[in-house]
């Protein structure tokens, strides 16, 4: 009899996960039954009932007319009611970009060969001459001190350079003169500019993210192409887009930007066009650009385009000396002091050219708008928050390794090891993100739920690694000043939260806002089918997705119970991956199944008004994030060619990212209005209690010892970044690290010389380290390379710990000076 239940349960579960039609279920039923009699003997009367409860409903589902007549078509009309009202704004915010590997998240059951098919990254002949030179050359120009003490903004000569070597047409095809780069080396490029410097990472990176070149390729008219783009290639124009405006930031399709239809004079002629009057803030590179990219309402009061008085929001180029246009005053960002400012203009006369696309394109702004900014928001701000987090990385774990307190480097103490082991774990798995998210760009998506995870988590993460870095360094990251290499950052971190979507709106809004609907395999084909007006043929698609979502939703909960009770043992892992990873593979699996019955049950219990519970959609969304962030991992793992040594950064980054999906789960549950159905779910995807654990303080150990040992796996860790030269502080930091396994060794060797009274112990001043060799050089202990060693690192290690100071006056003058000087 206990057998014969088992069999009751694990055949459920098996069609559940197999998603089989109602006949087959019926099929499976009837033989239960007959096995209860043979095998189990359980009397005649027990088995006639159960075939009556088991049959009936099954029988209903299985026949398509009485289906429909019984359950679809009152569905239909429950579902027309509760049926989230939807504007034309969010209509194409939906519907913008694509869906990729997202989508397979919210199945519950990834294709993994969706990613094992992609190629690992490659550079070009052509793209990876320009990153050892060009970019080598831009980052040598630049420092985040001088642009933010000393110019304000890059020195005239790196714009100069910037603009001769072609860094405003990275994205611009060849017949235009651009570089026409892949989205991977524009990655590369900004990861590489924001380990230096901010300011010449922000004044790159913008003219080649969302922006007059994007919208031109896409939506320009051939003149207009012919026109700029060779002029954007050559850096004859400086570009810049002014959508946001004081009272519409986040909610950019709120802009209060007006521009009427009428006709007016251009060039000597009466032209049709727009009488615009405008207010925009926060635009990078408004100060000094030439031509001004404008997001603005179209009104036609008159009909002189047509019927609609409102078309909607437009996108228009507008030379900057254009008459009325105002441009030049300038915005602070929190020292970073890249060229941002507000434009304006008051019933400035503009022709019906200057729109991008031309007349065809009024009022499809918004659309143009959301279809190019996925590809800017995965590229641009996930690799500069990677940048500066390999510089922050690299000159924490170098200052960490070298630098003593009581006798013993600090990098040795269990506090500084915790640091460093969130700095290392989040840097591995924020450079996979950047990386997966430039694959897909380059493989023709446009992902618009995928960027939108990427900057948010990966700038995110960016904050928390400079936070631990700040903490690790202490008094040396508060004090200002060019030996500093952290300070500029610290304060400038803000910026990446902010821009291209504030990190609260983005994770609160469009991650699982925008995903729920556009990535899930049913509910958009379902609001289609609702809004149908030829009712027959609502009914009929309306019923096959319904059973078809119906079904869904049974094998999530399937593989989600299954997953649970098996810690995952029980769920499938891809063949063809590493051995060391198949675990993760499957957690993902069971989170995937997990997430997907959540987000059912949740828009099911709270329908339409589940978009205006941010805090749920937050937590939902950012389930769905980790395992984005941990297919990316998974992905990076495999790609560099399964590195043992890489290991410890892959186990620390995917286990704290399951914890954090976890706990995003049991906060949904905690504050889910239904506390029933919570407790029902948590017993389904958790039924022997919370199984994914942080990671642990032995691992922590193995990831903070990797970054403090030279070695490939550190420079895999911290590779593709500028690495500066001479007696600056980070060049300094990293000669010092190099040389600790040859100071180690000498050290051991002079252990015993110690111990005998011939030669005191080290000191652990680095200038008092200088006398101690003198000394043991002079009794015979060190041969001329070895004392070379240590003079050496005795050098780089007292500059890397010495803290910058300055006169009364801060020597602001004699640094402008020193840096014309250096610049002639």
């Amino acid at each position: 009899m206990i057998l014969w239940l088992i069999c009751l349960v694990v055949g459920c579960l098996i069609l559940m996960m197999a998603r089989v039609n109602a006949w087959i279920w019926l099929a499976a039923e009837a033989l239960w039954i007959f096995m209860g009699g043979a095998v189990a003997h359980v009397d005649l009367p027990i088995l006639v009932l159960l075939a009556i409860v088991m049959f009936t409903p099954t029988l209903l589902i299985a026949i398509p007319s009485i289906r429909q007549s019984l359950i679809s078509r009152p569905a239909l009309d429950l579902f027309r009611k509760i049926m989230p009202s939807m504007s034309a704004t969010e209509r194409d915010a939906i519907e913008a970009g694509t869906v990729w590997w997202d989508a397979d998240l919210f199945s519950g059951k990834p294709d993994w060969k969706k990613l094992f098919v992609l190629s690992p990254p490659r550079l070009t002949t052509e793209e990876q001459s320009f990153l050892d030179n060009e970019v080598e050359q831009l980052c040598a120009m630049v420092s985040d001190w001088d642009t933010t003490v000393v110019w304000q903004d890059l020195p005239p000569q790196a714009w100069q350079f910037v603009k001769d070597k072609g860094f405003l047409g990275m994205i611009i095809p060849r017949q235009y003169g651009g570089k026409q780069f892949s989205a991977y080396m524009h990655s590369q490029v900004i990861m590489k500019l924001s380990s230096r410097s901010s300011v010449a990472a922000i004044s790159v990176m913008v003219p080649n993210s969302l922006g007059p070149a994007e919208l031109l390729l896409h939506y320009g008219t051939e003149q207009q192409k012919n026109h700029y783009l060779p002029r954007l290639a050559q850096g004859l124009e400086i570009p810049c887009f002014a959508l946001t405006s004081p009272y519409a930031g986040s909610d950019a399709a709120a802009i209060p930007d007006v521009g009427i239809v009428c006709k007016g004079m251009h060039e000597g002629q009466e032209v049709l066009g727009f009488r615009v009057t405008w207010n925009k803030r926060y635009i990078t590179l408004a100060p000094v650009a030439t031509v001004l990219g404008l997001a603005f309402r179209v009104r036609d009061p008159d009909g002189l385009l047509g019927d609609e008085p409102e078309p909607g929001i437009t996108c228009a180029l507008i030379p900057t000396d254009h008459p009325g246009v105002v441009t030049g005053r300038r915005h602070w960002p929190v020292n970073a002091v890249f060229q941002n400012g507000p434009t304006s203009g008051k019933d400035v006369f503009i022709p019906m050219d200057w729109v991008i696309g031309g007349l065809a394109q009024v009022g499809k702004g918004w659309r143009m708008l959301m279809e190019c900014l996925a590809a800017g928001r995965a590229i641009s701000l996930p690799s500069s928050s990677v940048g500066f987090s390999k510089m922050a990385t690299r000159g924490t774990s170098a200052y960490t390794a070298m630098r003593r307190q009581f006798k013993i480097e600090i990098g040795k103490f269990e506090g500084v090891q915790e640091a460093l082991a969130r700095m290392g774990g989040h840097l591995y798995m924020m450079d996979a993100t950047r990386r997966l998210s430039s694959m897909a760009v380059d493989a023709g998506e446009k992902p618009s739920v995928i960027s939108a995870i990427s900057k948010y988590h990966v700038t995110e993460r960016g904050r928390m690694v400079v936070n631990d870095g700040m903490d690790v360094i202490g008094g040396k990251g508060i004090c200002m000043g060019p030996g500093n290499f952290l300070a500029r950052v610290y304060q400038q971190i803000p910026i990446a939260i902010t821009v291209e979507g504030a990190n609260i709106l983005t994770r609160c809004l469009i991650i699982f806002g925008q995903g729920a609907i556009r990535c899930h395999p049913y509910v958009l084909k379902e609001l289609a089918a609702a809004a149908d007006d030829n009712h027959e043929r609502a009914l009929k698609d309306f019923d096959d997705l319904l059973f078809s979502h119906l079904s869904f939703v049974a094998a999530n909960a399937a593989r989600a119970f299954v997953g649970g009770i098996s810690c995952g043992w029980l769920l499938p892992a891809p063949s063809i991956a590493a051995k060391q990873t198949r675990r993760y593979y499957r957690a993902v699996v069971h989170l995937s199944s997990a997430f997907g019955l959540l987000t059912d049950v949740s828009m099911g219990v709270l329908g339409g008004t589940l978009k205006f519970r941010e805090r749920i959609s937050a937590r939902l969304g950012d389930v769905l994030s980790q395992l984005y962030l941990i297919s990316a991992t998974l992905k990076r793992y495999e790609d560099d060619g399964r590195q043992v040594e890489d290991l410890p950064y892959v186990d620390w980054s995917i286990q704290d990212a399951l914890h954090r999906a976890q706990e995003a789960i049991v906060d949904v549950l905690h504050n889910f209005p239904n506390p029933w159905i919570a407790f029902g779910l948590r017993v389904l995807i958790f039924p022997l209690g919370l199984i994914y654990r942080k990671p642990s303080d032995v691992l922590g150990t193995r990831v903070a010892l990797a970054m403090q040992t030279p070695g490939a796996a550190r420079e895999r860790l911290l590779d593709d970044v500028y690495i500066p030269q001479g007696d600056d502080p980070l060049a300094c930091g990293e000669k010092a690290f190099r040389l600790m396994p040859l100071v180690h060794q000498i050290e051991r060797r002079l252990k015993d010389s110690v111990k005998e009274g011939a030669l005191p112990a080290a000191p652990q001043s680095l200038i008092d380290m200088r006398d101690w060799i003198a000394l043991a050089a002079e009794r015979g202990l060190l041969n001329p390379e070895e004392r070379k060693v240590l003079d050496d690192f005795a050098h780089y290690g007292d500059q890397t710990v010495q803290v910058d100071d300055f006169s009364p006056d801060f020597d602001l003058e004699e640094n402008r000076q020193k840096a014309l000087d250096v610049l002639s």
